[in-house]
């Protein structure tokens, strides 16, 4: 199954592409494996997957530990300014950076560990209560005070979009982020790449691709429903 909701997946993929006139190989496919079991990424690997994203920091290690092959991992959940230390050393991108305070303690844990770290800026450009992220603008003043991090590198901006029936509710949000990322750019910032664009789901991922984003995080378009209650 998880093979042909793979090839699915990079099939809209390369439709929304050439819809949009862009380039498929633009868009990096990020497979979202939180709380599926260390058989399924394989599974995903033996396919040809080497980008995967998970949300907690701990399941992230353990499976940073166990898989058998190496792959790119991408941290999209929330991360709390105690869980840092972990996995600033990881050489993965984190792309839930979501306050200057979260983003001057990965620079601390940085600098002690000697690595560097990518980041992405999470935005909340619906402003919904319930999720995290800077408000749109407040991101530009973030994004200065941040570029002066030495160990820490801003590699674009991430959303999590409201979940809606109909993806073409989301297309003002991610038409709105991709003009502010192309805005910052324009400043030739410091320490500032503004490249990567992270943004897109399951249920709305062409969308968003056809609005600009480079990374396209999917989790249950690969990997079918995740069981909450393990």
């Amino acid at each position: 199954m998880i093979q042909e909701q793979i090839q699915s997946v990079q099939h809209n993929i390369e439709t929304a592409c050439k819809k949009s006139g862009r380039n498929p190989e633009e868009v990096t496919l990020i497979a979202v494996s939180k709380t599926k079991p260390l058989s399924d990424i394989e599974a995903a690997i033996d396919c040809g997957m080497l980008e995967f994203g998970e949300n907690k920091v701990q399941e992230l290690l353990d499976k940073i530990e166990h898989v058998s092959r190496p792959v790119h991992w991408h941290l999209i959940g929330h991360l709390q300014t105690n869980k840092v230390k972990y996995i600033v050393d990881k050489g993965l991108l984190i792309h839930s950076v979501d306050s200057v305070k979260l983003a001057k303690e990965i620079q601390k844990e940085a600098v002690k560990k000697q690595v560097h770290c990518d980041i992405l800026l999470e935005v909340n450009v619906a402003k919904e209560e319930t999720k995290y992220g800077f408000y749109y603008d407040d991101v530009l003043p973030a994004v200065i005070e941040i570029s002066k991090l030495s160990n820490v590198h801003i590699q674009g901006l991430m959303t999590i979009a409201p979940f809606v029936e109909n993806p073409e509710k989301n297309r003002n949000v991610f038409a709105d982020l991709h003009k502010l990322l192309l805005d910052i750019k324009t400043r030739n910032i410091d320490n500032v790449n503004m490249s990567v664009l992270s943004m897109g789901m399951t249920n709305d991922y062409m969308v968003a691709i056809e609005e600009g984003a480079t990374m396209v995080r999917v989790g249950t378009g690969i990997f079918g429903a995740r069981n909450y209650s393990i």
